[in-house]
């Protein structure tokens, strides 16, 4: 049986792209999740290694898509292996039913890992160039008094929660998390 494996990030984006060229590969059944291909806890992808038998074939749209790192992609194909299962990846035109399959897979994967790599480290790099420059990523801090003042003029009901935000720069949705806390 051939089986597909599709993933995204985020539950904003879209996974049609993936099923389209997965459904047109041929496969019968697709697993699709919605989660970072960092965490370890995948639902659909364990389903998927549940299922798998001999002569069955797994096909990803990426390899990106079914693992963020070099290891969990040679485990993955290690697994692929033992159990007498073929790998498909579309983008790459990778298909580890010949020996140039397997040999091309694992120089993507290791290139995919490394360019993964080089966006952490420009990430960083840039982060530490903000803060060098005095500025500071993530929300900036709002103090208790800032939240009491919002939290007093919600219950006023005099003013909005756009004129509130705008009075006290206290985030909606801070001032809501707020809101519940202090009932």
């Amino acid at each position: 049986m051939i089986f597909g494996y599709a993933r995204v990030s985020t539950h904003l984006q879209s996974l049609d792209s993936q099923i389209d060229a997965l459904k047109k590969f041929g496969c019968m059944k697709i697993y699709e999740e919605k989660l970072s291909g960092k965490r370890k806890d995948r639902p659909e992808l364990k389903e998927l290694l549940k299922v798998l038998r001999k002569g069955d074939t797994v096909v990803v749209y990426k390899l990106d898509r079914i693992s963020r790192s070099t290891k969990h992609l040679i485990e993955l194909i290690d697994f692929f292996q033992e159990k007498e299962v073929n790998f498909v990846s579309l983008q790459e035109n990778i298909d580890t039913t010949s020996s140039m399959g397997k040999f091309i897979f694992r120089i993507f994967a290791a290139v995919a890992e490394m360019e993964r790599d080089i966006i952490v480290e420009r990430t960083k790099e840039g982060l530490n160039a903000a803060r060098a420059r005095g500025r500071v990523g993530g929300r900036p801090k709002v103090s208790e008094e800032d939240i009491k003042t919002a939290i007093t003029l919600y219950r006023s009901n005099n003013f909005t929660v756009q004129e509130i935000v705008k009075k006290t720069n206290v985030a909606r949705s801070t001032l809501y998390k707020y809101l519940m806390v202090y009932k």
